[in-house]
């Protein structure tokens, strides 16, 4: 592609104005060169989607929280995208013990050093982890 075929739809996502990514082109001498791109419509509608499949999951888990089904580290763990695994290795637990822990009567009895853990993690307090919507 030519510098000047590189697309240039810009488009606006969750607040991020003006996004730019870097591309390679070739210039008037046939060499690669790198060539800022606000993108094109296919890649930036599928952006969309994504994001918005992303904030209905987040939407779901979180009214799973406020019902009492799933404790407040499922919802933290989807507001940061993470898996399960991801997080099982960053507070040093096995996948299992984390997927306990979203259990709500576990959760509750959890200690303030594992809590502290999951905070750091998600980068928050272990008040707004452990008082989740209150």
């Amino acid at each position: 592609m030519n510098i000047n075929e590189v697309p240039q739809d810009p488009k606006n996502f969750k607040g991020a104005e003006k996004m730019k990514k870097l591309m390679y082109a070739t210039d008037k001498d046939g060499k690669y060169t790198g060539v800022t791109s606000s993108g094109w419509e296919a890649e930036n509608e599928a952006t969309r989607q994504a994001w918005e499949d992303a904030d209905e999951t987040l939407a779901q888990t979180e009214a799973q929280v406020r019902q009492g089904s799933l404790s407040p580290i499922a919802y933290y763990m989807q507001k940061n995208l993470m898996e399960l695994s991801l997080l099982a290795k960053y507070v040093g637990k096995w996948q299992w013990q984390v997927k306990r822990h979203m259990r709500p009567s576990v959760f509750r009895k959890m200690d303030a050093a594992l809590l502290q853990k999951y905070a750091e993690v998600f980068n928050i307090t272990t008040e707004e982890l452990s008082n989740f919507g209150k």
